[in-house]
């Protein structure tokens, strides 16, 4: 896949960090700007040896059918301390590493992590999505910031993610009586197409098989 030049660099303080995410959450869009989706990513990011090697397993999976076509793995020195809140900084670089080296490129990536439900708006769908202008989807296993109601038990029930009056996200239940998942923008996806897209990648497991494929290849 062939990769954008550098956007911005790398090696940033936290503080320098958390002012460039101020600054690049007002370039992130929130209305659908994709075409066909044929192809979709998922990307999973470990540590090694102590935290010092950065680990990106990216998976690409014909959509509908969810059929894995192309991977890979990439490895690079940990150079971001860990903060809650900044970890794309810690993580995008050996994701872009990973990216670079599979052929076929997707119309849509699903990050394991969260996009517009963040602090500043910008979590790490948000950033690879700006970094490469394509579109990107947060699905998030936990809960970083917001409050919400009660969610309905069956696969498919929704509720909005609620942040200082502002919807960022919904709360996802992707399969009956199992914990939800927290789904939102992360680049030219709307909220709406973000739920939809996720539920579609998610045919019989919690997580979507975006994530559990890329999980996998980067565990084996």
């Amino acid at each position: 896949m062939k990769l954008p030049p550098e956007r911005h660099r790398w090696d940033l303080t936290p503080k320098e960090a958390v002012e460039l995410q101020r600054r690049l959450a007002g370039e992130i869009e929130t209305e659908d700007r994709l075409g066909s989706i044929r192809h979709v990513a998922g990307v999973d990011v470990g540590f090694e040896d102590r935290n010092t090697i950065t680990r990106a397993a990216v998976a690409v999976l014909s959509y509908p059918d969810l059929e894995l076509v192309d991977h890979a793995i990439a490895r690079r020195p940990t150079s971001f301390p860990y903060v809650p809140g900044l970890l794309s900084f810690r993580e995008i670089p050996a994701v872009l590493d990973a990216l670079g080296e599979i052929s076929q490129a997707p119309d849509v990536f699903l990050c394991d992590g969260q996009g517009l439900a963040h602090p500043r708006r910008f979590g790490i769908a948000c950033h690879l999505g700006w970094w490469l202008d394509l579109p990107t989807i947060g699905v998030g296993k936990s809960r970083l910031v917001g409050d919400h109601d009660e969610l309905g038990e069956e696969r498919g029930a929704t509720t909005p993610l609620l942040h200082r009056g502002e919807t960022i996200g919904t709360l996802l239940r992707s399969r009956t009586g199992v914990k939800p998942l927290y789904v939102s923008p992360g680049h030219r996806v709307s909220h709406e197409t973000a739920v939809r897209l996720t539920l579609a990648c998610t045919p019989r497991y919690r997580l979507p098989e975006t994530t559990r494929w890329a999980h996998k290849l980067a565990s084996g």
